[in-house]
């Protein structure tokens, strides 16, 4: 995908380019199952993770905690995302992001989240509506909220919170797996393998 409709988000990665040439630095796309049973969105690509290496949540910290809880729980073949060779492969999961360009700060602004929120609307629309959408932190969950065209209002985000969409899929709330959240304790390993497996039941 070669996306620049978000100015400051492109010049950026022009930037991580020239510095960091070997880096991915481009939209990240979805990974996982293509026919998924779950989708997992997180908020956006992070600078040395998979801005470096082009899969969601793959060479930074959150995806740790990710990737291990989708071993755990079987859907996942290895208890690590390491690059896109590494064999990795998914079982009714994919994963992707509200936005797909890596912001500045790690801090997408309003504008840049509502002008990436077609490719989110897009992707959800194609999945089974038996597909569960599992948002990772409040900006994960606003933007599935914006891709139905839904007062934000009308569905507050909360750690384990579901709520049933109009079309009848199910929407799940996490706490995001940042290093700051699970350091913090805000979000503990088993808090998010209990998460995990009710958006995978």
């Amino acid at each position: 995908m070669h996306c620049r409709r978000c100015p400051r988000l492109a010049t950026f990665l022009d930037e991580v380019r020239t510095l960091h040439s070997d880096y991915f630095a481009a939209p990240v796309p979805a990974f996982g199952d293509p026919d998924p049973r779950l989708l997992i969105v997180g908020l956006a690509p992070g600078m040395h993770g998979a801005n470096r290496t082009g899969r969601p949540f793959t060479g930074d910290y959150a995806g740790v905690l990710l990737y291990n809880t989708l071993f755990q729980l079987g859907v996942a073949s290895d208890t690590q995302s390491i690059s896109m060779d590494d064999g990795l492969t998914l079982t009714g999961v994919r994963i992707t992001n509200a936005v797909k360009c890596l912001p500045p700060q790690n801090k997408p602004t309003t504008a840049e989240i509502r002008c990436c929120n077609a490719f989110l609307r897009d992707e959800i629309a194609a999945l089974s509506r038996q597909c569960r959408l599992l948002a990772l932190g409040a900006i994960a969950h606003q933007a599935i909220l914006r891709s139905y065209g839904l007062k934000l209002s009308a569905y507050r985000f909360g750690h384990g919170t579901e709520h049933r969409l109009p079309d009848g899929r199910m929407l799940i709330d996490s706490y995001h797996c940042s290093r700051y959240n699970t350091q913090t304790r805000r979000l503990t390993e088993p808090m998010f393998i209990e998460v995990m497996r009710r958006a995978l039941a």
